[in-house]
């Protein structure tokens, strides 16, 4: 466990998920774009600093350049031997280069026991490497000069000793190289530490969503109090929630208002048909006609207690009876209870169980819709043909499948079958209300599972994916 109570790939999920989020992005964007403005910032700040220190240099190489012309002008080659051989006593060791060398490069006055190599440029000027005065100094550094050419073949070298200048630029760019990449560092952490406040503000109103999604109406996305724009949207979504709410619930209550006053008369016209039909003993045809009325009527009792179980599933109020369930005994006793009408209808009922597992549900609810898809399951499968029911764990969870040997269901139509009142025969001779599938898929989404119909013309697959299942308690 990390320092702050949670695992190390919860930690890494949650780093992932900043990384993958479009507030990191524009963190990301946002160091870019001030990492180019330092950097032409710190470009001025180099040329207006190291620049001006090159310019000096050369003003100064000049200035001297053009006070030694004016000697070798007034006292000719001899006057200005004189004065370079003056300048470089007077200051042997100072940053002033001088060299004044024949048509054979040969020294005749100066500080420079040779001519420095290279070629200078198309201004004259030349740069090259300086040895450090003294028998025991063996240095090298940077010097800069410029390159005059004099009667009889003569050359003239004025030059100055730049390492002071190399060193303050290295030192320069340096700073500014730290300086950029400390700015990174600095707005890459803000990017990191703004996108982490904004995932975790989004990730409760996304668990929030979630909850309600569930069906807990009630719950409402918490404000931290500091009036942003972040309070202000999760204010106006629990405004949207509470009218919502209030919608679903008059709406609720409407529908549930309709079949409870339905059911009641309903029950009464039942009643009073069977006592009908027990007092029609001499007539066979009224008492034909009274029990196809009673059939009917319970069918129509049929669907509006599927209506409330529905409603009553969706709402989520079940979910206080959830505990452990084991989804091996399920099955088993599922088999149990429809193996009896299968072997009427001369088809084969097969249990396979790859282990025991357990879910957290309700398992009066899980027995009733998988016991919808068993009943459906029989009824559309011929005699003789096969109905496998099937557990296994799998990577999250436990998968169930249920597999027949009927007409299937087209493609097309498999996400539609889910709804409501849906049916596949459109002339609804066949008995039912097409409400079966739609609690199958109520009871699924209050417990989180999956459901995937699939096969082809030679069958219907029912595929059920639990995602939080365990294995069972020995």
């Amino acid at each position: 466990m990390s320092d702050a109570g949670h695992p190390p790939s919860a930690l890494r999920a949650r780093a992932a998920n900043i990384l993958r989020s479009s507030t990191f992005r524009l963190a990301v964007l946002y160091v870019l774009l001030l990492g180019v403005s330092v950097g032409i910032l710190m470009a001025f700040l180099y040329w207006s600093t190291a620049g001006y220190m090159d310019r000096q240099t050369a003003a100064t190489i000049e200035a001297e350049i053009r006070g030694l012309a004016e000697q070798y002008r007034r006292r000719g080659l001899a006057g200005l031997s004189s004065v370079i051989s003056e300048r470089v006593a007077r200051d042997p060791v100072g940053s002033s280069v001088y060299l004044l060398v024949d048509d054979k490069l040969e020294p005749l006055a100066g500080n420079l026991d040779r001519w420095p190599t290279g070629f200078p440029d198309a201004e004259g000027w030349l740069g090259f490497r300086l040895r450090e005065r003294g028998p025991d100094r063996t240095e090298e550094h940077a010097a800069r000069g410029q390159v005059f050419l004099l009667r009889g073949g003569l050359r003239l070298l004025v030059g100055r000793d730049v390492r002071d200048l190399e060193a303050t630029r290295a030192l320069i760019l340096d700073a500014l190289g730290w300086g950029l990449a400390i700015t990174a560092a600095l707005a890459l952490l803000g990017g990191w530490l703004m996108s982490a406040g904004v995932m975790r503000r989004l990730e409760t109103i996304n668990q929030t969503a979630g909850e309600i999604m569930a069906g807990d109406l009630s719950r409402r996305i918490p404000l931290n109090g500091s009036g942003d724009d972040f309070d202000a949207l999760a204010a106006n979504l629990n405004r949207m929630l509470e009218r919502i709410e209030q919608l679903m619930a008059g709406v609720r209550q409407v529908s549930d208002n309709i079949a409870h006053d339905l059911r009641t008369p309903l029950t009464r016209v039942r009643t009073k048909l069977e006592l009908l039909r027990t007092e029609l003993d001499g007539c066979e045809n009224a008492r034909s006609l009274a029990a196809e009325t009673i059939v009917d009527t319970e069918e129509m009792l049929s669907t509006f207690n599927a209506l409330l179980r529905i409603a009553r599933i969706e709402s989520g109020a079940r979910r206080a009876a959830f505990a452990h369930v084991d989804l091996a005994t399920l099955l088993e006793d599922l088999a149990e209870l429809y193996e009896p009408l299968a072997a009427e209808k001369g088809q084969e009922l097969a249990l396979r169980l790859d282990g025991p597992a357990q879910v957290t549900g309700d398992r009066d609810l899980l027995f009733q819709a998988l016991a919808n898809l068993v009943d459906n399951a029989i009824k559309y499968t011929p005699p003789g043909g096969t109905i496998a029911l099937a557990g296994a764990p799998s990577e999250d969870g436990v998968t169930v499948t249920i597999r027949d040997s009927g007409p299937g269901i087209p493609p097309e139509a498999r996400e539609r079958v889910l709804d409501r009142f849906v049916r596949l025969d459109d002339s609804r001779s066949t008995p039912g209300s097409g409400l079966g599938l739609s609690l199958v898929k109520a009871v699924l989404d209050l417990h989180q599972a999956s459901i995937m119909l699939g096969g082809d013309a030679g069958g219907l697959i029912v595929t059920i994916g639990f995602r939080d299942a365990r294995p069972a308690t020995p």
